[in-house]
């Protein structure tokens, strides 16, 4: 599988009642970790003090992972979504080949 780095930013529609936001962000938290245990959320982190989440995803291609892997989250339709692929680096210290 390929890695990404996705930005994601949520934000939530004027007027939704607070029952759909919490039932959004319940089953938001059980599908990210659906996705962890099947490989395709690496990490995620929150930078401090903002509401965006940046993480390693992981999918086949960008089309995968835009339709069978984001395209998933109950959240999808309040996000706005910033894909960048990544390749290794020769001098990542945690390459899983071993070398540098």
């Amino acid at each position: 599988m390929r890695e990404f780095l996705v930005e994601i930013t949520t934000t939530i529609p004027e007027g939704t009642g607070q029952d759909e936001v919490d039932r959004r962000r319940a089953a938001e938290a059980a599908r990210a970790h659906e996705l962890a245990v099947s490989g395709n959320l690496a990490r995620l982190w929150r930078p401090v003090g903002e509401l965006r989440s940046i993480g390693i995803w992981r999918a086949a291609n960008e089309d995968e992972l835009q339709e069978k892997v984001l395209g998933t989250l109950p959240l999808r339709p309040w996000m706005t979504i910033a894909v960048t692929p990544l390749d290794s680096h020769p001098n990542d210290p945690g390459r899983a080949d071993g070398t540098s």
